[in-house]
């Protein structure tokens, strides 16, 4: 026996129609006055206060809400192309109950409010223009009076544009609140480069100058014991600030000093071997701002790091002076001209100059040249 055909895909009125059955019936953000709006059918049955329906009239009554109703819930999921089946049906409802039940104009402006789910403006006053258009022709027509004519203009008219405009408002909003979360979202991964930068800036050199003092500690242990035992200690002292750094980088109160990593940078190259040589005196009165700052003690850390990781030198040179409003940092070595090894420490070095307003230099043709250039006056 042959397999059956696969059914054939639901049309797009379907999908939306369950979708309003399982519920939520309408999207949250609306909150409950889709449900209030419900109210105005009160003047559908208006009629029946003072006139008694017929078997038949209630059946199709029953019959018009249990169609309705699903089709007004299910057009708040759709927009665009996919509302028009929803106005479609809306608009048809109102014209089979307008020779029967004037109150049938209710359904005309229910179509018309469906018309704020185009996105473009244009398209959604045109839709509204032709569903009261078609109203009031086909009141003329068939010959229908005022009372049914008027409320569906008197009414239909400012609800329409009241709804499209409230819709504009609202898809505003959502887009304000995407951004937002774009923004936020984007910060949170800058922050996260920044952390990162921080821990490599941080971890790099400490970790380099303890890997240093054990090598020489293990070469002393025999033929120097005392000296071997400094080394430790100073291994210790190392690794425990280094503990606290990042604690203090954790907590967003790291702020390091540039005099402070100057003698971190000496202590490190003198247990390399290497000769530091520095001059970093500025004239009286220029002092360097707290971030700036920052960023020099940081590019002076990680030059050094690179030093000890792969340059081979001999001797260092620091100078830091003030040239043309700029704060200028050079670092040079005569270590190997293929020493420098581009990375995220280097990366980040830059990033952070280039966020200042500054710009950095690199060559390695005799050694490390490093030239660094920040404004004296960002805070």
């Amino acid at each position: 026996m042959a397999p059956l055909p696969p059914l054939p895909p639901l049309p797009p009125l379907m999908p939306s129609l369950m979708q309003a059955l399982r519920g939520p019936w309408v999207p949250p953000r609306l909150g409950r006055a889709p449900y209030l709006w419900l109210v105005s059918l009160a003047f559908f049955g208006w009629k029946y206060f003072y006139v008694r329906p017929s078997a038949l009239e209630l059946a199709a009554l029953v019959l018009t809400l249990a169609v309705f109703l699903p089709v007004y819930f299910a057009s708040f999921w759709v927009y665009n192309r996919a509302v028009v089946p929803y106005i479609l049906l809306t608009f048809a409802l109102g014209v089979a109950w307008a020779p029967f039940n004037f109150g049938a104009c209710t359904f005309f402006i229910f179509a018309g409010a469906m018309c704020s789910h185009f996105d473009r403006q244009a398209v959604a006053y045109a839709s509204l223009a032709g569903i009261l258009l078609s109203a009031a022709a086909i009141a003329l027509l068939v010959d229908l009076p005022l009372s049914f004519l008027m409320p569906t203009l008197a009414a239909g008219t400012p609800v329409g544009i009241a709804t499209i405009m409230d819709a504009r408002v609202q898809r505003s909003r959502e887009q304000l609140l995407k951004k937002q979360e774009e923004v936020e979202h984007l910060a949170r991964i800058a922050e996260r480069e920044r952390i990162s930068r921080d821990m490599h800036d941080l971890l790099g050199h400490t970790l380099s100058l303890i890997t240093l003092k054990a090598e020489l500690a293990a070469r002393l242990l025999e033929r120097d014991p005392a000296a071997c035992r400094n080394e430790i200690r100073d291994i210790e002292t190392s690794a425990r600030q280094a503990l606290a750094e990042v604690r203090s980088a954790v907590s967003g109160y790291r702020e390091t000093g540039l005099a402070h990593e100057l003698a971190r940078a000496k202590a490190a190259l003198s247990a390399a071997g290497v000769a530091l040589d520095t001059d970093v005196a500025l004239a009286a009165g220029a002092a360097i701002p707290a971030v700036a700052e920052n960023v020099l003690a940081l590019a002076l850390r990680e030059a050094v790091t690179n030093i000890l990781r792969h340059a081979d030198a001999q001797a260092c040179v620091v100078r830091l002076a003030m040239e043309d409003g700029m704060l200028v940092l050079r670092i040079r070595d005569d270590g190997k001209a293929d020493a420098v090894m581009p990375g995220n420490g280097l990366r980040g070095m830059r990033e952070r100059v280039e966020h200042l307003g500054g710009w950095l230099s690199l060559s390695a043709t005799q050694g490390m040249a490093l030239e660094l250039h920040l404004p004296m006056n960002k805070e």
